[in-house]
């Protein structure tokens, strides 16, 4: 995909903007598992997604994800670089392709919707296999906490990126058109 000059410098602002959430709005959800941490930069990732298709938000997912894994998650190496993009980025995908096919505010509800639940799905197999090898625990450890903290935690999550998604994404828009 080729962009524009203008394209290119909205991306970097969404981009910057998803960093500054992630640096500086994130805590664990289930005290159980701390290292499922919420941030919401993965909301320009989104928006990305809807005003220029799913690439762009891709693009947006992994500037966030790179500058991520060397600053503030540097301790999780290259195993949380690789389950945030895939976290993040299976959601954006869907949401973005969707939305592009149907422009419409129900086209973004069904395109959220359907990417929280691919990236909640997808995320049950990445945990099992690379939870355990980040914390270096037996599968079976991880199984336990499936169904207490890894979909519970993704549901809420997609559920807030979402919403903020819908509430912003408007507004934003206007913005970066002008």
């Amino acid at each position: 995909m080729r962009y524009t000059t203008e394209q290119m410098v909205k991306l970097a602002v969404l981009s910057a903007l998803g960093l500054v959430l992630m640096f500086f709005v994130r805590f664990p959800v289930i005290p159980s598992a701390p290292f499922l941490e919420y941030e919401p930069g993965d909301v320009p990732a989104l928006i990305a997604a809807f005003l220029y298709g799913p690439v762009s938000g891709l693009v947006v997912t992994f500037v966030i994800v790179v500058v991520q894994a060397f600053t503030v998650s540097a301790g999780s190496s290259w195993i949380g670089a690789v389950m945030h993009f895939a976290a993040t980025g299976s959601m954006v995908w869907v949401a973005g392709t969707i939305y592009k096919r149907r422009r419409t505010y129900r086209g973004a509800l069904v395109g959220l919707f359907l990417g929280s639940l691919t990236m909640t799905a997808l995320m049950i197999p990445l945990n099992l296999i690379f939870t355990a090898m980040f914390l270096n625990l037996p599968r079976e450890a991880v199984k336990d906490i499936i169904l207490t903290a890894v979909i519970p935690f993704n549901i809420f999550k997609t559920a807030v990126n979402s919403i903020l998604t819908i509430l912003l994404y408007k507004n934003v828009g206007k913005l970066l058109k002008q």
